[in-house]
């Protein structure tokens, strides 16, 4: 009788952190997971809660604009444990600069978008309040009989 692992299957682990069953092998072959991936009897991917957290946390560096081998990096100080907290901390700092001066540039970007719409707005509320043209009465083209 074969070993029941208790755990997550690939497939529970891509609904639960959005991404697809190919990024997490992605993942695992970029060394992104904490923890080497466990594999059941018949050699499946075996996850545990801690996976998820771990690809939680990648998954929001990553949406900030965190690229791969940053991560990488990153996990790998988490697994060399203590003593790699100074590093792990540039590491952080570094990025969250790159976000912030992200932030900066998208209130930019949105505060033209914001002037453009209301440019836009106003034109149009100005149309809908002007009357109606006034059609030439039949048979007056350009005022001739």
């Amino acid at each position: 009788m074969s070993e029941v692992v208790p755990g997550l299957s690939i497939g529970e682990v891509a609904e639960r952190t959005g991404l697809s069953v190919h990024t997490l092998r992605t993942y695992e072959r970029e060394g992104i997971l904490a923890n080497p991936v466990r594999r059941d009897p018949g050699g499946r991917r075996i996850y545990h809660e801690d996976d998820v957290d771990w690809l939680t946390v990648s998954v929001i560096l990553r949406g900030s604009g965190m690229p791969l081998p940053a991560i990488r990096r990153y996990t790998e100080l988490v697994r060399a444990g203590g003593g790699t907290e100074a590093e792990r901390l540039v590491l952080l700092r570094e990025h969250r600069e790159r976000v912030v001066d992200q932030m900066d540039q998208l209130r930019k970007c949105l505060d033209l978008i914001n002037f453009k719409v209301g440019m836009y707005e106003d034109a149009l509320d100005q149309l809908a309040s002007r009357p109606p043209p006034v059609p030439p009465p039949p048979g007056d083209r350009q005022g001739r009989p």
